[in-house]
């Protein structure tokens, strides 16, 4: 998507608040849930992901990454023992959605990988109000004219409507809601990397395409506004850049730029640390940054374990 987020809100006819929802706030805000404890767990997994998993000098992207990935998940875990409910969750990898919908007289398709899936035995309430859905009406959708919204989307036939969230999943799976999907940008190359504002849309429309197809795995697939809207987050993150979103859809009758729209909270370019010192800065002989060290940002890991934290506490 060339022009990034605003193109995806077209498409899914979703309106954009800047920042994360008072309900993923009030989680990071509240010292009762204790996140401030782990912040030292969570340097110690800075350090290991970017100075001491290696053989190398530095490690590569596609090396610290993942690794900075999984120590974060292996932190938000340890939650669960004073939040048993965390439990009933599960990671899917490698699985691949499906959503179709009409918008004016395009047919659209969101197919393919989405990202490691985190599932849940029970959805995430609405994070938006019923007064606040409503006001969504008076929203007016940006316009691309006299360029097509649909200009640079790939044209293909489609013989079978699909939706589904997740091929791999059965009937009767016991962890049947998206909970937080997790794009891991890790090419080492800048230029086979999505950039921030094209990887904020593709994790819109893949946000939207699992909540569209849980919406009609429930309640079929005559349009309609949702009494009990879908809420579907996503975190992508190139290792050290964080985008933290939280989608909610409210209606699948997305034909046309009237009625109720959809919402979605994005909360851009958060850094969880400033540059990792991999080997030591020396001028003149004189070591003036010493290797190991780094600017740690609390409050980017604070959103991160908030939004797992987030439809349990």
């Amino acid at each position: 998507l060339f022009p990034g987020v605003r193109q995806a809100q077209w498409l899914t006819k979703t309106k954009l608040v800047e920042g994360l929802p008072p309900a993923v706030q009030g989680i990071m805000d509240n010292p009762a849930h204790g996140l401030q404890e782990l912040e030292e767990r969570a340097k110690r997994a800075v350090s290991h992901a970017r100075l001491w998993d290696t053989a190398e000098v530095a490690p590569r992207r596609e090396q610290y990454c993942p690794v900075l990935f999984e120590n974060l998940i292996h932190i938000c875990r340890l939650m669960s023992g004073k939040y048993p409910s965390l439990s009933k969750r599960m990671l899917a990898r490698n699985c691949r959605i499906a959503a179709t919908w009409e918008r004016e007289s395009i047919l659209l398709q969101v197919r393919g990988l989405s990202g490691i899936l985190m599932n849940s035995m029970t959805p995430i309430p609405p994070v938006a109000s019923k007064e606040e859905i409503l006001a969504t009406k008076e929203h007016v959708l940006e316009t691309f004219y006299p360029i097509a919204p649909t200009i640079d989307l790939q044209e293909v036939n489609v013989y079978k409507e699909l939706n589904h969230t997740g091929q791999c999943f059965g009937d009767g799976y016991p962890y049947s809601h998206p909970h937080t999907l997790f794009f891991l940008e890790s090419a080492n190359v800048r230029t086979d990397r999505f950039r921030p504002e094209q990887l904020r849309a593709k994790m819109l429309m893949f946000a939207f395409g699992n909540a569209l197809a849980k919406a009609k795995a429930l309640h079929g697939n005559d349009p309609k506004v949702l009494e009990q809207p879908v809420v579907v987050q996503s975190i992508g993150t190139d290792g050290q850049l964080f985008q933290f979103m939280v989608f909610q859809l409210n209606t699948t009758d997305l034909v046309s730029n009237d009625g109720i729209k959809n919402l979605v909270w994005i909360d851009s370019d958060q850094s969880l640390y400033e540059k990792a010192q991999c080997v030591p800065e020396v001028k003149k002989r004189v070591v003036t940054k010493p290797a190991g060290i780094f600017g740690f940002q609390p409050d980017t890991f604070k959103k991160f374990l908030a939004l797992y934290l987030h439809g349990t506490v």
